[in-house]
């Protein structure tokens, strides 16, 4: 029976190989640069043979010079022993095969919608996004590429803020350098009185965006 202990992130942040592998949200994620494209498709051929024979089986994205491989224990609702074991073999193929991480392109992208009657409004947002119901509530996208979508709950109308904003999910240790960027481009500090789970920035016209980690969350 498959093991689902879930772990603490700090622990498997600990555990993988940090040139490779970064905690976001529930998964772990690697973002590997390759040379071209048959070296990046011989590399996934490897990782689903390996999937195969782990019988635990991660998202991975092909494009011309870049695989992402994201692992996550779906029957356990997170990190567990599995995902740290698949992101061991993955790194191994990765060096068999000269192929090198790009941790700073590892991020995930939510939309929050801030809502005072969620149970409105979700399925609205289903309909008109083809997106699946979590048990916790959110939306997927079934073909696992588009950005999923949480609900906030507002407690009284605020008709001169935004309602909608991203949330930008990055490595731990890539934050503080997505927070200055974002500011010298023109953004200012909203918030940063949540950090590091998240800070609060906005464009010039006061629209929102969160930079966000999994550090002082639930299981950090």
């Amino acid at each position: 029976m498959a093991d689902t202990t879930l772990l603490r992130h700090s622990d498997v942040t600990a555990a993988v190989d940090s040139r490779h592998w970064r905690v976001l949200l529930q998964s772990l994620r690697a973002t590997f640069a390759t040379p071209d494209f048959s070296t990046a498709a011989a590399f996934v051929a490897r990782i689903a043979a390996a999937a195969d024979a782990a019988n635990h089986h991660p998202d991975v994205v092909l494009r011309w010079g870049q695989v992402t491989v994201t692992t996550t224990s779906h029957d356990a609702g997170g990190l567990t022993q599995r995902d740290i074991d698949l992101a061991a073999t993955v790194s191994a193929l990765a060096d068999e095969l000269g192929v090198t991480g790009d941790v700073p392109r590892s991020e995930m992208l939510e939309i929050a919608v801030d809502a005072l009657d969620i149970g409105a409004v979700r399925p609205f947002w289903a309909a008109v996004m083809g997106y699946d119901v979590t048990e916790a509530e959110d939306l997927v996208d079934p073909a696992g590429i588009g950005p999923s979508i949480w609900f906030q709950q507002m407690d009284s109308p605020r008709p001169q803020r935004n309602r909608i904003h991203f949330d930008v999910i990055v490595a731990h240790d890539q934050a503080e350098a997505r927070v200055a960027a974002a500011v010298a481009a023109g953004g200012h500090l909203v918030s940063d009185e949540r950090a590091p789970a998240f800070w609060v920035l906005a464009d010039r016209e006061g629209n929102e965006v969160c930079v966000c980690t999994w550090q002082a969350r639930g299981r950090s």
